[in-house]
């Protein structure tokens, strides 16, 4: 694309690690929630839930006709963000949308040539931005909503001025002192500088930066191209550093600011990006840069895949963000309507921040519908926890999550390209017997179910409900995967594991590896739902199969690294007695296993 811009590569593997040209940069896609900042309180407000809001990335990266009429990511200006906030304010403010977040390009031109101050800071671009930033930030607050804004982290290189450019407010500071004196690049597009924090002038840069966004009156600052993450790693992509100093500069302005990071975040430094900011991008964009907004092959469908792992980290304080939600406008989203409705439900039960990136002055009615939906919205902003899958990341999956009250948030998905039954059994969930179902997407109560529910989804469908359950703890047998009764061959073998329930686990399941436990003993004959506790730091697949029959291979989702041990359900056909369930690897790589738990009744 540019010369002198984030370029945008449709292939699915690169898209978000090259959603723009190196020399310039800019722009993955899409905000997030929220973290600890240095003000803990305030930080924990501003993040007590995850936000909802409108982003302009989407549109400027479409190929839909009209969309970008002036030339790649022309879409952006100050008529159509005025356009999106005063239809915001008029469809959707009230179920809780309220941030109008400007992406990259409000300081480049349409040939994406770039526009500083004397300070080495952006500055609006007049064609697009002609009243200034400001002024687009007073309109949006007039509306009773809150501004957001974009840069890439590091100094853009256009900035630099021969290193001659001096930073506000730092006597004797120019752009030579802020950056390394080899001026090595950073960020997803090395369109930057890597700023140097040893010399206390890159701090003064980035306080001036922070200063003019608070003066301006912005109230959310996504930071674009951060690493690890972005598609990069090592010593010269690490921004930890720098996302310090933001949050540092945001909270010595005093004006509460959102800082949100993108994307493809490393998760072995989450703890750094919940220490440091209000919320984090886990995957690449979710756009298909084509002539729709998004694709389901185009990474939609990727998110079942890479959110799992993130679950744990998310809560009040910081929120795993899994980019725009796009459902609002039919042919221009892309999607089928059974699609756009898995999107939305997994958005919601996973609490990532609920933003659209579709045009809000088209909306069509099942677009609106599915946007504002309060039920579905209480899931996302209200005391329910993140979902997770309590199935193997099979096509049919059930996600859940036990909620304060003691109901249940469930999810059945079907991601085959095929229409198919999925069930969701009560046992996987922890409870036998009854339980009543609400529909909530429906606005429907399904009445009283025995065990389980089943529904016929279409391909790529979904159902959301709430399960209220009306019958009693399940029980079960524990076998540790360790114990000296089972059996191991190939490579397997026993190593510690303090996350595990007697702090061993079977690892080393890996190119035939097998794990048999042996003498698990039922009373009937019947198919057994046994939950498997395990660790996996990628999704990894096994064959299951019990008393030596015919085995089958299940997705475990990941657990986010090699030291958490989470669980899924896995049925199995058991026989009255003794019997042995076998873990095999294949010819592939399987998750270490810490144990199973096997109900005493089919």
């Amino acid at each position: 694309m540019r010369s002198s811009s984030y370029s945008v590569m449709p292939a699915r593997a690169l898209r978000a690690l090259v959603v723009l040209a190196l020399t310039a940069g800019a722009t993955s896609a899409v905000p997030a929630a929220r973290a600890e900042t240095a003000a803990p309180v305030e930080s924990t407000a501003l993040a007590a839930k995850p936000y909802m809001g409108w982003s302009s990335w989407s549109m400027q990266s479409s190929k839909y006709p009209g969309l970008n009429p002036d030339g790649d990511y022309s879409y952006l200006t100050e008529a159509n963000v005025i356009k999106q906030a005063d239809a915001m304010a008029a469809k959707l403010k009230k179920y809780g949308y309220e941030y109008v977040n400007i992406d990259a390009g409000w300081w480049r031109d349409n040939t994406w040539k770039p526009r500083f101050d004397q300070y080495g800071r952006q500055q609006a671009d007049p064609v697009r931005f002609p009243s200034g930033m400001k002024a687009v930030a007073d309109h949006i607050h007039a509306r009773g909503l809150k501004a957001g804004i974009y840069l890439p982290v590091g100094l853009e290189k256009e900035a630099y001025g021969d290193g001659k450019v001096p930073i506000r407010n730092a006597d004797g500071c120019t752009t030579a002192d802020i950056v390394h004196d080899d001026l090595r690049t950073t960020n997803g597009w090395d369109s930057s500088y890597k700023l140097d924090f040893s010399d206390p002038c890159a701090q003064k840069y980035v306080d001036s930066q922070a200063r003019m966004f608070a003066d301006w009156g912005y109230d959310f600052l996504k930071l674009d191209g951060v690493g690890p993450g972005s598609g990069k790693s090592g010593d010269q992509y690490d921004n930890v550093a720098d996302v310090a100093a933001w949050q540092k500069a945001i909270a010595a302005t005093g004006r509460p600011i959102h800082l949100e990071l993108s994307w493809s975040l490393d998760i072995g430094r989450v703890a750094d990006w919940k220490k440091h900011s209000q919320g984090w991008r886990i995957d690449i964009d979710v756009e298909c840069y084509c002539n729709t907004l998004v694709s389901w092959e185009n990474s939609v469908d990727d998110r079942w895949d890479d959110a799992p792992g993130w679950t744990r980290h998310a809560g009040p304080g910081g929120w795993n963000d899994l980019d725009s939600l796009d459902v609002g406008n039919g042919a221009m989203d892309g999607l089928t309507k059974a699609e756009r409705q898995s999107y939305a439900t997994l958005w919601a039960i996973a609490k990532s921040p609920l933003y659209t990136g579709d045009d809000l002055t088209r909306l069509d009615t099942y677009g609106l519908s599915l946007l504002t939906n309060r039920e579905v919205i209480a899931v996302n902003q209200g005391a329910t926890p993140p979902a997770r899958p309590v199935t193997p990341s099979d096509p049919q999956q059930v996600w859940a999550a036990r909620n304060p009250d003691g109901t249940y948030t469930v999810a059945l998905f079907n991601l085959a390209d095929a229409p198919a039954a999925v069930t969701a059994h009560w046992a996987s969930l922890g409870f036998t017997g009854k339980a009543t179902v609400r529909d909530l997407w429906n606005h429907e109560n399904l009445g009283t179910y025995q065990n389980k529910i089943t529904q016929a989804l279409p391909a790529h469908g979904s159902r959301l409900f709430t399960v209220t359950p009306r019958g009693s703890a399940l029980t079960t047998t524990a076998y540790e995967a360790e114990s000296p009764a089972n059996t191991l061959g190939g490579n397997a073998s026993v190593a510690d594991c303090p996350a595990c329930s007697d702090g061993r686990k079977v690892g080393n399941l890996y190119l035939g590896g097998t794990l048999r436990f042996n003498d698990i003993v039922v009373d009937k004959a019947g198919t057994y739902l046994i939950k498997v506790a395990y660790v996996s730091g990628d999704p990894r697949s096994a064959d299951v199969s019990a008393n030596g029959g015919g085995a089958t291979r299940h997705k475990f989702p990941s657990t986010g690294d090699w030291g958490t041990a989470e669980t899924v359900n896995v049925p199995v056909t058991l026989k009255a007695g003794a019997n042995t369930i076998t873990f095999d690897s294949g010819t592939g790589y399987a998750p270490d296993i810490d144990r199973i738990d096997v109900p005493k009744s089919s």
